[in-house]
C-alpha cells in the first residue's frame, strides 16, 4: 500500500495522540502495517512520547571492527552511488544497518546529519522496533520487505517530522537478511520514488554480493559465522519439488513432517530470531494459539536438538545453505541454465502458509522470467516439458517464436499454445499485400 500523503499528516499526528491518551492504536485512517507495529511496540514497552532514545551499542572501536567484519562492507560503494549522492544534495541522508537494525553508516547532508543525531539517528545506535519504535529500518526487518513510514506514523513522537523509506538486504545463498538500508529526510522521502530507490539498491547490493567469491553468513544475533558455505558447521535445507522438506546437519539427514518444513523454512527465511507471534502470522492466516505453537516448537526441538533450534527469539542457531538460495544466486548471477538445472519444483508446493506461499511465488517468477527471456529454445523446451510448465501458455509462445520457422516442434509448439487458448495469435499478423506495396510505393 503507498505511504499516505501530505495532507493527512495532522490526521496520523491526531491518530497518535489518541494513542498515547488512550488505552491503543484506532485503525481509523492508519495502514494495518503502522497499527500492527504500533501494537508490538506497545507490547515492548517503547516510549511513544519521545522522551527515550534509542541505546548506543558500539563505542567507535568496536564500531569500525563491526564494519570492516560485515558483509555489507563490500557493497558500502554501491549504495553510495545510488544513494548517497542524491541524498546529500537533496537535504536526505541514507543509512545502512546490520539485521539487528544497529546502524553502521549514516551519511549525507550535513544539517541533515546534526538533526538525526538529536534523535539518536546515528552510527552505533539502535533502531529496531523494540528499541526505537516504528520507523523505517526497524519495521523492514521486522516484516522482511520494503517500508515506508511517514511523519506521525513513526512510534516515537521524536520522529514525526522525518519521512523515511527502508528494505532488507539478503545474503543471495541462504536468503538470511544481512542489513538494512534506508533513506531518512522530509516529505518527498515518503513519495513512491523514494521507496522504489531503497527497493532497487537493496536488490542492486544482492546482485553483486552474489558475484563476489563468498559473503559470509551471519547467525541469527548478527555476527559472521564461519564455514562461508555453510558446509563446515551449518545445515543444508532442500524443499524444491517436494512437500516435506530434508534437513542435513551433522552428517544426517532428518526427513522433516510438513509443518516442521514450514516452521524450518520460516526461520531460514527472517535469517535472525523471531517472536512467537510473528512466526504464527507467518505459518497460517489463521490466528495460532501461543500454546499451539510452543508445543509444535517443542516437538521440532526433539527432531533437531537444542543445538540447532534455540527459542526466546526462535532461531536456527547454524548457517542454512538451500536448493532454492542456490537458485536465487545463480539467476543473479546470470546462469539461468544451471537455475533451471537445479530448479526442482515449487517451493512445498502444498504449504498455504503465507511465508511460504509469498517465496514459493517470487522464486517460480524469477524462474520462469530468466527461462523466457533467455531466448533459448533449449531451455525453453525444459521448462515447458515440466509439470509446473506444461500449461503455461507464455511460454509455449516464446518457443514456438524461438524455434526455426520450418522446425516440426515450431508448429507442435504453436498449436499447444493455441489448445491452451485458442484466442491466442502465436505469431505476429503479417501485413495484407496491398499495404505492403502501398507501403513500398510511397
Amino acid at each position: 500500500m503507498d505511504a499516505p500523503s501530505a495532507a493527512s499528516v495532522s490526521a496520523l499526528r491526531a491518530a497518535h495522540e489518541r494513542f498515547v491518551t488512550s488505552s491503543g492504536p484506532d485503525p481509523r485512517g492508519m495502514r494495518s502495517l503502522v497499527v500492527d507495529s504500533w501494537r508490538r511496540c506497545e507490547a515492548s514497552e517503547v516510549r511513544p512520547d519521545g522522551s527515550s532514545t534509542p541505546p548506543l551499542r558500539w563505542a567507535c572501536e568496536e564500531l569500525d571492527a563491526r564494519r570492516r567484519a560485515h558483509p555489507l562492507a563490500a557493497v558500502l560503494p554501491l549504495f553510495r552511488d545510488l544513494l548517497g549522492s542524491g541524498a546529500a544534495d537533496d537535504g536526505h541522508l541514507f543509512a545502512v544497518g546490520d539485521a539487528e537494525g544497529a546502524l553502521l553508516w549514516v551519511e549525507g547532508d550535513p544539517a541533515a546529519m546534526r538533526r538525526a543525531e538529536r534523535m539518536s539517528f546515528t552510527e552505533g545506535a539502535v533502531w529496531s522496533e523494540t528499541q526505537a519504535g516504528t520507523n523505517a529500518p526497524g519495521t523492514a526487518l521486522e516484516l522482511g520487505r520494503p517500508v515506508q513510514i511517514v511523519g506521525g506514523e513513526h512510534y516515537s513522537a521524536a520522529v514525526h517530522t522525518w519521512s523515511c523509506a527502508a528494505a532488507p538486504v539478503r545474503d543471495p545463498v541462504t536468503g538470511r537478511a544481512l542489513g538494512v538500508v534506508d533513506l531518512s529526510g522530509g516529505p518527498t522521502i515518503g513519495t513512491p520514488p523514494a521507496l522504489a530507490a531503497v527497493r532497487a539498491a537493496a536488490l542492486a547490493a544482492e546482485a553483486q554480493l552474489a558475484r563476489l567469491p563468498s559473503v559470509p553468513l551471519l547467525g541469527p544475533d548478527g555476527h559472521v559465522l564461519g564455514g562461508g558455505d555453510g558446509a563446515a558447521d551449518g545445515v543444508r535445507l532442500r524443499a524444491l519439488g517436494r512437500d516435506s522438506a530434508v534437513l542435513e546437519y551433522a552428517g544426517q539427514a532428518r526427513h522433516l513432517s510438513p509443518r516442521h518444513s514450514e516452521i524450518v523454512l520460516a526461520l531460514a527465511l527472517a535469517g535472525r530470531g523471531v517472536t512467537g507471534d510473528r512466526l504464527a502470522v507467518d505459518l497460517s492466516e489463521r490466528e495460532v494459539p501461543a500454546s499451539t505453537l510452543r508445543a509444535e516448537m517443542t516437538r521440532l526441538r526433539a527432531v533437531l536438538g537444542a543445538d540447532l533450534l534455540g527459542s526466546r527469539p526462535y532461531a536456527l542457531l547454524r548457517p542454512v545453505r538451500s536448493d532454492y538460495g542456490d537458485v536465487s544466486r545463480l539467476l543473479a548471477d546470470g546462469r539461468v541454465g544451471e537455475a533451471l538445472a537445479r530448479y526442482r519444483g515449487p517451493l512445498l508446493p502444498r504449504s498455504e502458509a503465507p511465508v511460504v506461499v509469498e517465496h514459493r511465488r517470487c522464486l517460480e517468477q524469477q524462474v520462469r522470467g530468466a527461462v523466457l527471456g533467455c531466448g533459448d529454445a533449449g531451455l525453453l523446451r525444459r521448462w515447458v516439458e515440466t509439470q509446473w510448465g506444461t500449461e503455461d501458455l507464455g511460454a509455449w509462445v516464446a518457443l514456438a517464436r524461438t524455434l526455426p520457422e520450418r522446425s516440426p516442434q515450431r508448429a507442435a509448439a504453436a498449436a499447444r499454445a493455441r489448445a491452451l487458448d485458442p484466442r491466442t495469435a502465436v505469431f505476429p499478423q503479417a501485413r495484407p499485400y496491398a499495404a505492403v506495396l502501398q507501403r513500398a510505393r510511397s
